[in-house]
């Protein structure tokens, strides 16, 4: 068993370094997921493989033990939603990344409506905002079971049990978010707006006043200055 207390890696790296289509392809997973790490993706490739490998070393085999522990397995892979109920254990070698990636807590939480995005999805749950199944849990990657998948929520003591809180999800075609029925903010917002129009409309008024008030005056300062020129043109004559 070894030391309980030394902690051990979960996951292995990539065996290069430097490989175009995997470094791409984990850019769109971490983007997709809203992953700060890449480790993260490592861990859950390596639980795939950890799959795959017991699956090719159990059908190999025919004796008892491994049959007991082939439908372990299966049960298992199906109370995590990895596999399909009437799925075969051959099916257990087509699991992605992916699939395992949308059983974390982190993807059922945004797709549940709980958060507007994934990231926002694991600052509630690192905060202790999230409970499954009445649990308080604080860790994104958590893999929730089917069975559990009904019983994400919002902790009682949490501030965001409430649903009038303001940071709570509304799904853009709600009829709230709708113009028929604004709110009192949006309706600020619009007298806010309509007033700058104003002010600018009064702005450039006043603009259009004062250069037509400077050419009246530039026209009269002419003609005063065009007086004593014709009289001295007049006695010089």
């Amino acid at each position: 068993m070894g030391d309980p207390r030394k902690h051990r890696k979960k996951y292995t790296t990539p065996s290069h370094p430097w490989q175009r289509a995997r470094i791409e392809e984990e850019k769109e997973i971490q983007k997709e997921f809203s992953l700060p790490r890449k480790t993260e993706i490592w861990k859950m490739v390596s639980l795939g493989r950890s799959f795959a490998a017991q699956t090719k070393k159990l059908i190999s085999q025919n004796d008892p033990q491994s049959l007991k522990e082939r439908e372990l397995l299966l049960a298992k892979l199906k109370k995590l939603g990895l596999l399909k109920t009437g799925s075969r254990i051959e099916e257990a070698l087509s699991i992605s990344t992916k699939d395992v990636l949308n059983r974390r807590l982190q993807t059922l939480v945004c797709k549940k409506g709980l958060a507007r995005s994934p990231a926002q999805a694991r600052q509630f749950i690192t905060h202790g905002h999230i409970t499954v199944a009445g649990k308080a849990v604080t860790s994104p990657a958590h893999i929730v079971p089917v069975e559990e998948e009904g019983f994400i929520g919002f902790s009682l003591r949490s501030s965001f049990a409430d649903p009038n809180h303001p940071e709570r999800f509304v799904p853009e075609s709600s009829p709230v978010l709708e113009m028929k029925n604004p709110t009192k903010e949006s309706a600020k917002e619009t007298v806010k707006v309509a007033d700058k129009k104003e002010v600018k409309v009064e702005h450039k008024e006043t603009k259009e006043e004062a250069k037509s008030e400077n050419k009246e005056k530039a026209k009269s300062t002419e003609k005063k200055e065009s007086k004593p020129r014709q009289k001295k043109a007049e006695k010089s004559e």
